[in-house]
């Protein structure tokens, strides 16, 4: 436990806090309500799944629409139970990728069927085996390809509802009026999946996604200053060994938690902007093709300025530190380029989350001003040689250590310049989504 030295914690995982009791039911019951309670639209959408099964399945438990429907009604809870996904945008796009997906299965289960029947009795089941063999391979095969990614549901559907269909036909010996009752019975079942989770409390994949990236501006704003303050709040008194914890976890760091949660989710809001150009307009986004894509763009860049906050992270936890009193030096103009840049993120943030436009030049430009001074700053008073007084202070190793306090301001420099071009990629939205107020 010497200075310098290396230790490696391995710390608990900080979970909310569990009822104190041994009653392993109560527990998982406490899990449950804190997990729902996160997001309320967790239990919107259950009850709304066990509503579109429940108005499915009484065309089997009622006696006329089963006299009419017989037993292919399956056919519609398996697809209310498939097809049914958390947002509208995600469910109407597995919808095409079930309907055109079982449109095309048995016309082509039903040309394949006749060209077998020509074949005759002998040679109908090898052809029917053969077909099934090449779909299987063909539909797998595509599904992999990258231009096809966003329709992987659609060809899966294709194999087995060829399958099923094809090989039923065989035994059943009318393929085609097994096709159209699966069909019919398929229709109903997304019939009720799209108006269900449309007309009943719908969970919108365009305003989750607007307020995510509303939340990311938020989060790296916070993070920045969290950083900021933490390395200027330390007065020396306490210089830790080099501490890395497991999996370089930081659970009492809500900077640490924020800034990683912007850069993990870049697949999070990639899905949502797919499931969102399926939506209808609707509540704000009342424009027809709504440029969801530009959202992705806006967290692209916006991810770049957590990279340099995950830098300042970095630095904060160096096993080389500044002294406090060279810190202190420049708290002044650190803190004034913190502030400058964390207004403008959350300026821009706000504008996003209204969905309106505002002048940023003069915040753009007191931010890039504030981070002059602070390059100056660091220039005259680290490397001004003429400073006699600044020069006696400074020991060899003080200097060495001062290092680390420029690696930290340069990173906020460089923060500050990638600002330029998150308003820019704002601006963009702005203009294409058609936000109201001033341009930028």
């Amino acid at each position: 436990m010497k200075e310098g030295g290396f230790v490696v914690e391995i710390l608990t995982s900080t979970k909310d806090e569990q009822p104190k009791t041994s009653n392993k039911v109560a527990v998982f019951m406490h899990a449950i309500l804190e997990f729902a309670k996160e997001d309320n639209d967790r239990v919107t959408f259950s009850l709304k799944v066990g509503l579109a099964v429940l108005l499915v399945s009484l065309l089997i438990l009622i006696q006329a629409p089963y006299q009419v429907f017989g037993t292919t009604i399956i056919w519609s809870i398996l697809t209310v139970a498939i097809m049914f996904e958390y947002t509208v945008g995600a469910t109407f796009h597995k919808g095409f990728n079930r309907a055109l997906g079982s449109l095309f299965a048995g016309v082509l289960a039903i040309a394949v069927t006749e060209l077998a029947l020509m074949g005759g009795p002998v040679a109908e089941p090898f052809i029917i085996a053969i077909s099934i063999f090449m779909i299987g391979t063909v539909t797998s095969f595509m599904k992999l390809w990258p231009t096809f990614v966003p329709y992987e549901y659609g060809f899966r559907v294709i194999l087995f509802t060829y399958c099923l269909i094809i090989v039923s036909g065989y035994r059943m010996g009318n393929p085609i009026r097994t096709s159209i009752d699966r069909f019919y019975s398929i229709v109903i079942g997304a019939i009720v999946t799209l108006a269900v989770n449309t007309l009943v409390f719908p969970i919108w994949a365009g305003e989750q996604l607007h307020k995510e990236l509303v939340n990311n501006f938020n989060s790296v704003a916070d993070s920045l200053e969290e950083c900021v303050k933490k390395y200027l709040a330390d007065d020396g008194s306490y210089q830790p060994m080099f501490i890395k914890t497991l999996m370089d976890e930081f659970p009492d760091e809500p900077a640490y938690k924020k800034f990683r949660s912007t850069l993990n989710s870049s697949a999070k809001l990639e899905s949502l902007a797919l499931s969102a150009k399926w939506e209808p307009p609707h509540g704000r986004f009342r424009q027809a093709f709504y440029p969801w894509s530009e959202y992705v763009k806006v967290d692209t860049v916006l991810r770049y300025c957590a990279y340099k906050v995950m830098g300042l992270h970095g630095v904060l936890h160096s096993q080389i530190q500044a002294p406090y009193n060279i810190r202190g030096l420049f708290e002044t103009e650190i803190l004034e380029a913190t502030s400058k840049a964390a207004e403008l993120i959350r300026c821009l943030s706000q504008d996003i989350c209204d969905m309106k436009q505002t002048q940023k030049c003069s915040l753009l430009k007191s931010a890039h001003s504030s981070t002059e001074r602070l390059q100056r700053a660091i220039d005259t008073r680290l490397f001004n040689k003429d400073n006699n007084v600044e020069e006696d202070e400074m020991n060899y190793q003080s200097q060495r250590q001062s290092m680390s306090l420029v690696t930290f301001t340069s990173l906020l420099v460089e923060f500050v310049a990638r600002l330029d071009h998150l308003v820019e990629a704002v601006n963009d939205l702005s203009k294409m989504a058609k936000f109201k107020g001033q341009s930028l």
